[in-house]
């Protein structure tokens, strides 16, 4: 069967050189495909070549994203050469759709923003070279615009990767409402297509009907993903004769379209619908085929783990034990490296989210920074034309700059801190800790600033004593402004000392495992963590306990991953002495222990509060992604899932045993060996 099918795939279409080439497939087959990569070696035209990336660009896109994000690069690297705009504005946009399948979030919106920029400046319909390319566009203009509404389209892939489904909704609609503005039957499917996921499930079905519909009447016939969405939804409903139709109709498109990426996923489907009549024979040899088809043409692997799971349940029903843990042992080493690599999704967009916070903040410093330049300038040109004074100005002046080195110094080591530290929410916790750091390093900065400002009061006083010619009191004015600088020097090396010690915990690191401290690094959160509370909210307060186990010694793991662990446990219980609090105001004191004990060759770290505690019926969820239990806007539910999967990832456990209205003990288990 296996080598029937290569066999079909190979003869679907014929060869071809690089004389032949149109770069409106978009979609090609392997032997297409390895034409195009010997040909593109040898070939001298760089706009050919341009068109030839593109098209083997869209060729590996889902099936080896690697090279499909190499190529698009290609294109792009020929558009810029070639100046073409509209196709760096779609080789941008394709770039960052495999960016984001990766899990690299930052750069795929990166390159969405750039090809974003380039596709609503109108000056680039000039760029008139094969413009039917883009979704078949009929001029320069709607090809502008269908490059715009696809960039929408497949932008909102990126906002469900972040959890924003709102973002993911606006960014569609607008992709929908470009498509339609132009009649493009491909702008118009695909985005109709993605709303009917942020629908209720009988919405969602009329609107793949009518997604259909739609694009079919605008020219577009790719439709085969949304009859087998169409067959998941009469699967789900058990309308076995309905999603047996549509997943027919799935398959005859994805063969007669050449978009082989969704066979596997439609005999998945078939699998499932055999398995829901309890005809077992036929959903064995669906899932078989499901994996035979996924690894000849190289489809993502999520599809093998459904697959593989399916195996597992027919053969534990046809009591074949030995083949039933076979599939269930794939299906689990194939979801847990998929679920890594989520993990590391999800930390691509702490960095992502960090970076656009503090774009926003730069601009302020800018300022700052524009108007600090303007009176130092204007205090030089003052003295220059006193020797002595001028020279006391110049050290002053060196200081000051040694100052200002070390507050930007502080900013940017900052940055590289708290991008570590926003682990446990996607940005909740960012004012906590930049107040909790604050706190360390306000007093230095401080000194700085009220020995910089007395410097300058004495400097005035000495340009008037030299008028007069007292000599003696100048010298002393002179020393009284040495002694200052060196107070601001002494204080600005205390503020760097703070930063460096903070980096020691939050610095980006090498990721591998370091012999650490466990009690300084849970005390250093613990402090933290308080601080930027009570930076936010000047009311709240809570008795912090610890209980530190002298014995531990230093312990090997990853010390950035288990303190960002230990903050967010932290944090929650903050949160939820204070919520206690606000409902016992009375009577109630709010207390935060963290003990930590050495027992055998384990460590325990232990995060205990006396708050509102966790109620029961909800307990078996809290580690799951997404899941919180506090209001609209305050969590993401994303902060104990990944807590967890650190804790894993260290051979270790996280427990939790906790008692409604009473509070709740979060016990972190490693091994003392590392």
């Amino acid at each position: 069967m296996k080598a029937f099918i290569k066999i079909f795939l190979l003869c679907l279409l014929p060869a071809f050189s690089m004389a032949q080439i149109d770069p409106t497939w978009g979609y090609v087959t392997a032997q297409q495909a390895d034409s195009l990569k010997r040909s593109v070696q040898t070939e001298k035209n760089d706009t050919l070549k341009m068109a030839a990336y593109r098209s083997l660009g869209f060729y590996y896109q889902d099936i080896k994203r690697d090279s499909g994000l190499y190529f698009h690069e290609q294109q792009l690297a020929l558009a810029k050469k070639l100046n073409r705009k509209l196709w760096q504005a779609d080789a941008y946009s394709q770039a960052a759709y495999i960016l984001n399948g990766l899990g690299n979030l930052m750069k795929s919106y990166e390159y969405f923003s750039e090809a974003m920029k380039l596709a609503e400046d109108e000056k680039n319909e000039s760029d008139n070279w094969r413009p039917w390319v883009f979704s078949n566009s009929k001029n320069s203009h709607e090809a502008r615009i269908a490059i715009l509404g696809m960039n929408y389209q497949m932008m909102g892939n990126l906002w469900v990767s972040l959890g924003e489904l709102e973002k993911y909704k606006a960014s569609l609609q607008e992709a929908l409402k470009l498509g339609e503005s132009i009649n493009n039957g491909k702008v118009v499917y695909v985005s109709s297509r993605g709303l009917a996921f942020a629908m209720s499930p009988d919405s969602a079905l009329l609107f793949l009907k009518k997604s259909i519909e739609t694009g079919t009447k605008a020219g577009y016939n790719r439709v085969g993903f949304s009859y087998l969405f169409i067959a998941r939804f009469y699967g789900q409903k058990g309308m076995w004769d309905s999603a047996i139709t549509n997943a027919h109709k799935a398959i005859a498109r994805f063969w007669a379209d050449k978009e082989l990426v969704g066979l596997p996923l439609a005999y998945n489907g078939f699998s499932a619908i055999f398995l829901g009549q309890n005809n077992k024979d036929s959903s064995l040899f669906y899932a078989k085929k499901t994996i035979e088809t996924a690894q000849l043409i190289g489809t993502p692997d999520a599809e093998l783990v459904v697959a593989y799971s399916r195996l597992s349940t027919v053969y534990n029903l046809n009591n074949d034990k030995d083949n039933a843990y076979k599939y269930e042992s794939l299906a689990y080493k194939l979801n847990d490296s998929l679920k890594n690599a989520r993990i590391t999704n999800l930390t691509e967009y702490q960095k992502f989210a960090f970076n656009e916070q503090l774009r926003l903040k730069k601009l302020d410093e800018e300022k700052t920074a524009y108007a600090n330049k303007m009176n130092m300038l204007g205090l030089i040109a003052l003295l220059s034309g006193i020797m002595v004074v001028a020279l006391i100005l110049y050290r002053n002046n060196r200081q000051k700059q040694k100052a200002n080195t070390v507050l930007e110094s502080t900013l940017t080591n900052l940055k590289s801190t708290q991008s570590q530290l926003i682990q446990s929410e996607k940005m909740a916790s960012l004012g906590e800790l930049t107040a909790g750091i604050a706190h360390e390093i306000q007093n230095p900065l401080n000194f700085v600033n009220n020995f910089s400002e007395v410097s300058n009061e004495l400097i005035s006083e000495m340009v008037e004593e030299v008028d007069k010619g007292n000599t003696e009191e100048v010298k002393t004015i002179a020393k009284d402004v040495q002694q200052n600088l060196e107070k601001i020097l002494l204080h600005g090396k205390r503020a760097d000392a703070i930063v460096k010690g903070m980096l020691q915990h939050s610095s980006s690191g090498s990721g591998k495992k370091e012999l650490t401290n466990i009690n300084a690094l849970a005390d250093e959160y613990l402090r933290l963590a308080y601080h930027g509370l009570r930076a936010k909210d000047k009311t709240f307060n809570a008795a912090m306990k610890t209980d530190y186990d002298e014995t531990l010694g230093l312990i090997k793991v990853i010390p950035q991953d288990i303190g960002r662990v230990v903050l967010n446990l932290i944090t929650n219980a903050f949160y939820a002495v204070t919520e206690r609090k606000k409902q016992q105001p009375e009577g109630y004191e709010p207390v935060v222990s963290v003990t930590t004990k050495k027992i055998n060759d384990r460590i325990e770290i232990h995060v205990e509060d006396n708050g509102t505690g966790i109620p029961q019926k909800v307990l078996d969820k809290i580690f799951q992604p997404f899941f919180t239990t506090k209001p609209t806007g305050q969590g993401t539910g994303l902060g104990l899932s990944l807590s967890y999967d650190i804790v894993k990832a260290h051979g270790g456990e996280l427990k939790v045993n906790t008692t409604e209205g009473a509070g709740t003990i979060f016990t972190i288990e490693l091994n003392a060996n590392g």
